[in-house]
């Protein structure tokens, strides 16, 4: 029973992780740009996310009616007059920019809130559980997985059947046939950075109400969010939340066999799958 507890608690925690990377495998499937700074946006989400409770002394999950779109529209102001400029042949630009981006996103955050830890207030649902089975599961973590299978479920819908999606679709294909059919492909990769960060800021506030965070762990957090898009596949959606289940499973057995190999059990995990299928176990199909 405790090695099932194990495997259902690492599932519920990938639901976390599918979080974190769903946004990266969107504008990678959409662009083909690869985020450095993507962690550090999920914290940036999370303390605007924090800061928002506190001043408005709401709920955390409230403050999504603001961070959400606020996070977009970073996003699309961000793909517009940064990002876009860096894209191109040459994958080394993007990289060395988001970098950057990364660093000052981590210095702003230490001038602005300090190295200490912080952490939202969720209330009871942070230690409400439930029975099932025999065994005892978290509302709060449930409900992350099940978030996290809606808003794959929704993102899969926005690709494959909205004009928004064709539009990805179209520029992800060939760039210049979309250009030419009469797309924008600056304005579609904004809406593309503009969704990933509004799935940025869920991603955001759930892991401000689950665990404390501070500027410096966006680097972890980005780490996880691209080993789940790696082992499930690059660009493919639900292959992300497979991926993201696979990583929290390998990290609650490892912790299990003994607490200090819990990350190295996903690491692990991470680069057998590499090296066993290096594209990945659900490769992208086009459709």
């Amino acid at each position: 029973m405790e090695w099932l507890n194990a495997i259902v608690q690492g599932t519920l925690l990938g639901g976390l992780y599918a979080l974190f990377a769903a946004g990266l495998s969107l504008i990678f499937g959409v662009m083909r740009l690869v985020n450095i700074a993507h962690g550090d946006l999920i914290v940036l989400a999370a303390y605007l996310a924090l800061s928002t409770s506190v001043a408005l002394g709401v709920h955390p999950f409230l403050t999504l009616v603001l961070v959400v779109p606020a996070m977009a529209g970073i996003g699309y102001l961000l793909q517009r007059g940064l990002l876009n400029q860096t894209l191109g042949d040459d994958i080394l630009p993007p990289l060395l920019v988001t970098f950057g981006l990364s660093v000052i996103i981590q210095n702003a955050l230490l001038e602005g809130f300090t190295a200490d830890p912080q952490k939202m207030d969720a209330g009871r649902l942070e230690t409400a559980s439930f029975d099932v089975g025999g065994l005892s599961l978290g509302i709060l973590p449930v409900l992350t997985f099940v978030v996290a299978i809606a808003v794959i479920a929704g993102l899969q819908w926005i690709f494959y059947h909205t004009a928004l999606g064709r539009a990805f679709r179209a520029t992800s294909d060939n760039q210049d046939v979309a250009q030419l059919m009469g797309l924008d492909k600056a304005h579609v990769f904004g809406l593309a950075m503009a969704l990933s960060l509004a799935v940025v800021a869920i991603a955001g506030v759930f892991l401000g109400i689950r665990t404390s965070f501070d500027p410096s762990i966006g680097g972890g957090r980005l780490i996880f969010g691209f080993e789940a898009v790696i082992i499930g596949g690059l660009g493919n959606l639900w292959g992300t939340l497979a991926g993201g289940v696979i990583l929290g499973v390998a990290q609650t057995l490892g912790a299990k066999i003994d607490p200090g190999w819990q990350i190295l059990a996903g690491h692990i995990v991470f680069l057998l799958i590499l090296a066993v299928r290096p594209n990945g176990l659900f490769p992208r199909i086009s459709g």
